[in-house]
């Protein structure tokens, strides 16, 4: 796993990361090892290791495994981990999902409410923060912020993860925020779309048929290949396994993606509407 991000785009640690990290430096000092000879040995850059150790990265399900099993860990990281399963910033209900992104090999996401996450800039993010109800105070919002932007390091971390996402059209035209919070996310969301690994489908405000209606879609692909989906409400969520439910929404994503304008002409109504 690679790493073209610097440290500065990282959330400022938290207490349970960075004694977690303390404590996982200490196994790998007990071990022998340096950040530069345990990073290859567990399949990780040295700077996601030494971003664990500082407390900056939440540590993924299979990191834990493979430290747990090169430094004879005795089965004290996995304990340690577990005591940071409330996440500060992450509603309850979304921290399951959220750890499987991080290991995802696909992740797909329909939505039809406001720009997801993984592409907001820290502008449209705040503003949606300021207009929640009832309202949050400062710290939950610096708190939700960080874990936004922790979450979106996904996109530049994960370059071998294929990511799609169908966004309607409206969600553009709202303006949420105002004209300059827009363009703004204007460029942030066609900058992303010129990865390799984003495929990007802009959904238009008027079309016969859509595979949709009941609501947004987030699909995920394990290492393993197995398949699980997502989808939340105003104030929960619900992991679904089930094969069959699955099936239904990925069977309503293919279809999404055949009603949704392609690639290029998505890109091109974004920068009509940048004024490009």
């Amino acid at each position: 796993m690679s790493s073209s991000t610097t440290g500065s785009n990282e959330p400022e640690p938290t207490e349970g990361l960075k004694a977690f990290g303390a404590v996982l430096k200490s196994f790998r000092k007990r071990a022998g090892y340096t950040q530069e000879s345990l990073a290859p040995e567990i399949g990780y850059s040295t700077h996601f290791l030494a971003s664990i150790e500082q407390g900056r990265r939440f540590p993924p399900p299979v990191f834990v495994d493979r430290c747990e099993a090169t430094l004879d860990a005795f089965g004290t990281l996995r304990v340690a981990v577990s005591q940071l399963s409330k996440q500060r910033g992450l509603a309850s209900w979304f921290r399951r999902w959220a750890q499987l992104e991080r290991e995802a090999i696909a992740l797909y996401t329909y939505e039809c409410r406001l720009i997801p996450g993984l592409l907001q800039t820290p502008a449209y993010a705040r503003t949606l923060f300021l207009n929640q109800l009832p309202p949050l105070g400062d710290d939950q919002i610096e708190a939700q912020l960080a874990a936004r932007t922790e979450r979106q390091l996904l996109l530049t971390e994960r370059p071998n993860t294929a990511f799609s996402f169908i966004l309607e059209e409206h969600l553009f035209l709202r303006r949420m925020g105002g004209h300059e919070v827009t363009m703004e996310l204007i460029d942030h969301v066609l900058g992303l779309a010129e990865r390799r690994n984003i495929e990007l489908q802009i959904m238009p405000l008027e079309r016969k048929s859509h595979a949709g209606l009941d609501g947004p879609i987030r699909l995920l692909e394990t290492p393993e290949n197995r398949w699980f989906a997502y989808a939340e409400g105003q104030e929960s969520g619900q992991f679904i396994s089930d094969p069959k439910v699955v099936s239904m929404l990925q069977m309503r994503y293919a279809r999404m993606r055949a009603q949704a304008l392609p690639f290029e002409q998505s890109v091109s109504l974004l920068e009509q509407m940048r004024g490009a």
